[in-house]
């Protein structure tokens, strides 16, 4: 029987079983890597050389793109790898730091999006104390309190999952190593020692998701409020941009996981998985980049000063 220290691969889910297919998979991705690597790249050397930009809405979109970066980067590579190689195979600590890497980045990401609806929240509801409620000592702290968390939640649930006897074989049923996965192949007493760390931590997202829907629901009887409808579309469009990240990354995240078990399948899950871990780090960019002309010309800046 297999157990967490005598496996020393996992096998994971490949997209294709045709090597056309396999080359078209690689390809694909390759093409939504650079787009994110392009995207995110530029919006942090923007940010980073725009004095304009340095503000604290700024300073978070500077972190989330860096976590983007960090995510798509933790899975997108291996996968790339082994439909260019032809394996599914992955090690045992090659798997361990896909688990801790994509814990850490994604628990980061959705902290750093409650703080960047706090941002937006004393910006528009509180905007005479903006500058005292967020200033560059207080946005450092709340930047480092959304990476620090994210650290320790994945050292929690790292160390927890591999340190668990496995049962069921080493087969995943996912292009990259993850905890409900990787909970499939536990025996049946651990699982429910590891269920019991998950449920501290779907405790904390529904709190985070809790603050974000209030913090919006203010937000947006402030802006109604706001007399001019100048004012207003200037108001929603610093708005929309991180509405609209929020709600693409919770709602992914919600189907992955949350879909009816009547509907569940190894390849529909495997589709919801790229929409929820690889799509988001692609788009955001674009998202915030197109209903924010400040970002726009700062890019555009940078593009014609990279040309001269």
């Amino acid at each position: 029987m297999p157990n967490s220290s005598s496996m020393t691969v996992f096998l994971l889910l490949e997209f294709a079983d045709t090597r056309d297919l396999q080359l078209l998979h690689f390809w694909l991705f390759l093409g939504i890597y650079l787009a994110a690597l392009l995207g995110n790249g530029l919006i942090i050397t923007t940010v980073a050389c725009d004095h304009r930009l340095h503000t604290p809405m700024y300073f978070f979109l500077l972190n989330l793109t860096l976590l983007d970066l960090g995510t798509i980067s933790t899975t997108v590579p291996k996968s790339m790898a082994n439909s260019l190689w032809d394996t599914r195979a992955i090690s045992h600590p090659g798997c361990a730091a896909q688990v801790f890497l994509f814990t850490f980045l994604m628990s980061a990401e959705l902290y750093l999006l409650t703080v960047m609806a706090y941002d937006r929240y004393v910006a528009i509801c509180k905007p005479l104390h903006y500058r005292t409620l967020l200033g560059t000592r207080a946005c450092v702290h709340m930047a480092a309190a959304a990476w620090g968390s994210g650290f320790l939640n994945a050292v929690l649930h790292t160390a927890n999952t591999f340190s668990l006897p496995f049962c069921q074989g080493n087969s995943l049923d996912q292009f990259f190593c993850e905890i409900p996965q990787i909970l499939k192949l536990f025996c049946s007493a651990a699982y429910l020692r590891e269920a019991g760390v998950l449920v501290v931590s779907v405790c904390l997202v529904f709190g985070c998701f809790v603050f974000i829907v209030l913090s919006y629901v203010q937000i947006f009887r402030a802006v109604l409020r706001i007399p001019s409808e100048q004012g207003r579309q200037k108001a929603f469009s610093t708005c929309l941009p991180h509405l609209a990240v929020v709600s693409l990354f919770i709602s992914t995240a919600i189907f992955a996981y949350l879909k009816p078990p009547s509907i569940s399948s190894p390849y529909l899950d495997l589709m919801l998985e790229v929409l929820y871990s690889v799509v988001p780090p692609a788009v955001n960019p674009l998202i915030y980049s197109m209903r924010n002309q400040d970002l726009r010309d700062g890019i555009r800046k940078l593009i014609t000063w990279t040309s001269i």
